[in-house]
């Protein structure tokens, strides 16, 4: 771990607590995290668990092999100035020994999901990933995602959010510095969790239902990423030119040197 890690991992728990809504545009490989870091508006990057998977012909889901899941966010983080946090899914079965050997890659946050799993165990993942980020001295800023909503989609709405607040307390009293609510919700949603959570700890996704980012500053949510659905947009813009071409068409004359 290098004084530089430290550093930027000091400016992403910064960039957590700030009053501003902290915006993460996701990416999958060396490539495109250079594209969105080359933007002035950049001041961290994440990774996309599920992009870098399908990016390697792997399902979502700890399908793909950590060393190559850990290899890839290293090379992103050695390929940028701004501080990284990497999407570690449940932690490959060892959440403190994935966290460490992410840290040591120059990586300073990351997403750990909890599956469902019973809540201690859960928990105790979440404290293992904290210990590793102290051992190593730096403020490793822990994203803990909660499943309430994208698995308890049979469960009415309010149970989904009390389950979302419950664990999102204990994940945040084991040293977590936000929690992670993937789900399509509204802003009434947004409230309560920000109530129970409290201010600048609730992490959201960019879904359709979801306020508009500034009204989600003013609800006291710290940050919003966009999972796989920034790699989604990229391939839908490649199969729409290819799509063209095929018809005779030619490539645009607007075209960035991005590579």
């Amino acid at each position: 771990m290098t004084s530089n890690t430290a550093s930027k991992a000091t400016e992403l728990r910064r960039l957590h607590d700030a009053p501003e809504l902290l915006s993460v545009v996701n990416v999958w490989d060396v490539v495109s995290a250079r594209a969105v870091a080359a933007l002035p508006e950049t001041r961290a990057i994440a990774t996309a668990s599920h992009s870098i998977a399908a990016t390697f012909g792997y399902p979502d889901g700890e399908v793909i092999p950590r060393d190559l899941m850990l290899d890839m966010v290293g090379r992103i983080a050695a390929s940028v100035d701004v501080p990284v946090t990497a999407d570690l899914e449940a932690g490959y079965g060892d959440a403190g020994e994935t966290i460490r050997r992410a840290i040591d890659l120059g990586v300073v946050g990351a997403n750990l999901e909890d599956e469902l799993k019973p809540l201690a165990d859960a928990a105790a993942a979440v404290a293992a990933a904290v210990k590793a980020g102290e051992n190593a001295g730096v403020q490793f800023a822990l994203n803990a995602r909660t499943d309430a909503f994208l698995r308890g989609g049979h469960r009415p709405l309010e149970e989904n959010i009390a389950d979302a607040i419950e664990r999102g307390r204990a994940y945040l009293a084991e040293g977590a510095t936000c929690v992670f609510v993937p789900g399509n919700f509204d802003e009434d949603v947004v409230q309560q969790l920000v109530a129970g959570l409290g201010e600048r700890r609730l992490s959201v996704i960019g879904l359709p239902k979801l306020p508009l980012p500034a009204r989600l500053a003013e609800l006291g949510v710290a940050r919003i990423s966009y999972g796989p659905y920034t790699q989604r947009a990229v391939l839908g813009d490649l199969q729409d030119l290819a799509r063209s071409l095929y018809a005779g068409g030619v490539l645009p004359t607007d075209l960035r040197q991005l590579n």
